[in-house]
C-alpha cells in the first residue's frame, strides 16, 4: 500500500487533516515515457536531462507565494562539457527583489510554528520526509537526479549518485516522528511550588538559505529542510548555473505535500542577493561558500548568519605507514573526485619521510593519469577559468625548493567554455620550511577550487611545524589523520580543531554523508549539516519559559 500526498494547498495550518492520506487520482508512482536512456521521467519534473541541450533549452524559473513567475530579464549558461547554451535562468534584478522582501517579513519571528503555535506541522514535515525519500528510493527517479546533475555539474555518474543517495539517506532519517524531536524540551524544578523552567527550541521565523554549485542537490536540501523543520519560512538562493537540480527537487516536494508558501527560491547575481538580505534583514542567513564571500555577508547582516566555508582541508600520513595501496587511492579520490571541487577536499597534504620511501608519490602520479574528462573523472572547473588555475601553479614554482610532482598542464580540450578551468591533476612539493614563511603560506592557502593539492613532507623531528601550519590555517572544516599509532593520533588531535576530523588508517577527507556532523570549528558562526545537532544549533535557538503559577501566599 503506497501513501499518496494530498493536492496541495497553500495554507500553512495543518495539513495532516486534509486530504493528503486519501487516495488521489495521480500516484506518486506515476511517470512520464521513457526517454530512451534506460528510466523515465517523473511525472512532477519538467525536465528530460537527456534532451537538454542548445536546440531544447530549459529555463529556470524563481518561485514565489506558491507560484513559479519569471523575471523580466533571462541569463544563458553554457554546457560546461561543450561550450553550447543550453540552459536558461530568469534572474531577478535589483528592482524586482521587493515581492521577495515582503514575502519573506510576512514570517513572524515566532517561525510558522513552534512548539506552542501549529504543532502539528511537525508531524506533516516527517511525512512529507516520508514521501520524499519514498520517492527518491525508486531507481528511476535516482536515475533522474543523478544525470541531472551530472549535465550541469560534471562529475562521474558514482560521484552524482552518491549525493542523490546521500539526500534520500536524510530524508528517511527525518521522516515519520523524528521532526518533531528535533524540537525536544526539558525542564527544571523551580525555587517553590508552582515554579518550574523549561527550555524549548524556537525557529528564527524569516531566514535564507544560499548554497553553492558543487552539490547542487544535497546541500541545498538538508539546508532548506532542516530550516523548515524546525518552523522558519525560508528564502533561498542557489548558483545559477545549476539551480535546475533544485528547480526540479523542489517540484517533487510539493507533489510530496509540503506547504507551497513555506519556500521561496530565487535566481539572481550575489549582489542581488546582498541587497536583498540588506533590505529584508533576515533573522538568520545560512551560507556555505567560499571563506571570502561568507566574510562580507557577515558584516553586511551583522553577524546574524551562520557559514560552511572550507579554506584549505589538510591530511597528514604518520610515521607508521599502513596499506599504502589504499592509503594512495583515498588520497587520489580526496584530491582530484570531481576535480577537487569540494568543500572537503584534499589541499595540503602532509607526507612523513616513511611514506615517500614506500613510494606513495608514484602512486599517487599513476592513479592522477587514469583521470579523463571522457569518464568524467577529471571535469571542467566551475569556478575559475585554465588562466587563473595556471597563474596559481606559477606562483607556487617560484617558491624555493618548489617541485611539480605531476600534473601542471593545461588539458587540451577546445570544446570547454573559456570561462571555466581545465588542467591536470596536479600536486606541488614545497619544502615545509619555506611553507611557513609568511610570504610563501598566503600564496599556498590561496583557495583555488579546483585540481591542485601542495604537498609537502615532515620527519620525526618536524610534526611540531605540520602542527604549527595547521594552527595557520583561517578556517577549519575537514581534516585527517592517517595513523594507527595511538599516541601519534592523540599529539595530532589535541593540537587541531578541525570540525570533521578523520583518524585511522582508512581517514579521509572527503564523504560527508548524513549519518555524522558536517561542519567546521573554530568559529561561533560555524554552520554543521545533515545531523539532528547541526539542525538544532543552526535553525533554532534556545526559548527559556518559567511557569510561576502557585497561588500568591497571604505572608508574602
Amino acid at each position: 500500500m503506497h501513501l499518496v500526498p494530498r493536492t496541495i494547498v497553500s495554507r500553512n495550518r495543518s495539513i495532516r487533516n486534509s486530504q493528503r492520506f486519501k487516495c488521489l487520482k495521480k500516484e506518486l508512482s506515476s511517470y512520464k515515457n521513457s526517454n530512451g536512456n534506460g528510466y523515465s521521467v517523473p511525472s512532477w519534473a519538467t525536465i528530460d536531462p537527456e534532451q537538454l541541450s542548445e536546440s531544447n533549452p530549459h529555463e529556470v524559473l524563481n518561485f514565489l507565494d506558491g507560484k513559479w513567475m519569471k523575471s523580466k530579464t533571462s541569463k544563458f549558461y553554457p554546457d560546461p562539457l561543450n561550450g553550447k547554451e543550453f540552459s536558461s535562468v530568469s534572474e531577478i534584478s535589483v528592482k524586482e527583489i521587493e515581492p521577495f522582501v515582503n514575502s519573506l517579513n510576512s514570517c513572524p519571528k515566532s517561525g510558522l510554528h513552534n512548539p506552542f503555535k501549529n504543532p502539528e506541522r511537525y508531524v506533516d514535515y516527517g511525512t512529507v520526509s516520508a514521501l520524499a525519500s519514498a520517492e527518491m528510493r525508486k531507481p528511476d527517479v535516482e536515475k533522474f537526479f543523478a544525470r541531472l546533475i551530472q549535465r550541469v555539474a560534471p562529475k562521474s555518474y558514482k560521484q552524482a549518485q552518491g549525493e542523490v543517495i546521500v539526500t534520500r539517506k536524510f530524508l528517511e532519517n527525518f521522516s515519520g516522528d523524528s521532526v518533531r524531536y528535533l524540537a525536544r524540551s526539558f525542564s527544571n524544578p523551580g525555587d517553590h511550588e508552582g515554579q518550574t523552567s523549561s527550555g524549548y527550541r524556537w525557529p528564527y521565523g524569516p531566514v535564507a538559505v544560499i548554497s553553492p554549485f558543487n552539490f547542487p542537490l544535497e546541500i541545498p536540501l538538508l539546508q532548506v529542510m532542516g530550516a523548515l523543520y524546525m518552523g522558519n519560512k525560508v528564502l533561498y538562493k542557489g548558483d545559477s548555473r545549476v539551480s535546475v537540480v533544485m528547480e526540479q527537487a523542489l517540484k517533487m516536494l510539493h507533489s510530496c505535500g509540503m506547504p507551497v508558501k513555506d519556500l521561496d527560491m530565487i535566481n539572481c547575481q550575489g549582489s542581488v542577493m546582498q541587497a536583498l538580505l540588506e533590505s529584508a534583514q533576515p533573522r538568520m542567513t545560512q551560507f556555505t561558500g567560499s571563506t571570502k564571500i561568507g566574510e562580507i555577508l557577515s558584516n553586511a547582516l551583522g553577524g546574524r548568519i551562520k557559514l560552511e566555508d572550507s579554506g584549505l582541508d589538510w591530511k597528514i600520513l604518520g610515521p607508521d605507514v599502513g596499506n599504502i595501496e589504499y592509503t594512495a587511492w583515498v588520497c587520489d579520490q580526496d584530491a582530484y573526485a570531481f576535480s577537487g571541487q569540494k568543500c572537503s577536499a584534499q589541499s595540503l597534504l602532509f607526507v612523513h619521510e616513511n611514506w615517500v620511501k614506500a613510494g606513495l608519490f608514484e602512486k599517487l602520479a599513476f592513479l592522477a593519469k587514469r583521470r579523463n574528462l571522457e569518464e568524467l573523472t577529471n571535469v571542467p572547473v566551475l569556478t575559475v577559468n585554465t588562466e587563473t588555475g595556471m597563474k596559481h601553479i606559477e606562483d607556487l614554482m617560484k617558491i624555493n625548493g618548489t617541485r611539480i610532482i605531476f600534473g601542471g598542464k593545461p588539458l587540451n580540450n577546445k570544446n570547454i567554455p573559456a570561462c571555466y578551468g581545465a588542467w591536470e591533476p596536479t600536486a606541488i612539493f614545497v619544502p615545509i620550511s619555506e611553507l611557513l614563511k609568511d610570504e610563501n603560506f598566503s600564496i599556498c592557502m590561496q583557495e583555488i577550487f579546483g585540481p591542485t593539492q601542495i604537498v609537502t613532507q615532515y620527519d620525526d623531528e618536524s610534526l611540531e611545524l605540520v602542527l604549527n601550519a595547521c594552527e595557520k590555517l583561517a578556517a577549519h572544516l575537514t581534516a585527517s589523520v592517517v595513523s594507527s599509532d595511538r599516541s601519534f593520533q592523540l599529539k595530532v588531535l589535541a593540537n587541531t580543531i578541525n570540525g570533521v576530523t578523520y583518524c585511522g588508517q582508512r581517514a579521509r577527507t572527503t564523504g560527508a554523508p548524513q549519518n555524522h556532523w558536517f561542519g567546521p570549528a573554530g568559529d561561533p558562526r560555524s554552520a554543521g549539516i545533515g545531523t539532528r545537532e547541526a539542525i538544532r544549533m543552526v535553525w533554532s535557538c534556545h526559548r527559556e519559559i518559567v511557569m510561576d503559577e502557585q497561588s500568591i501566599p497571604n505572608n508574602w
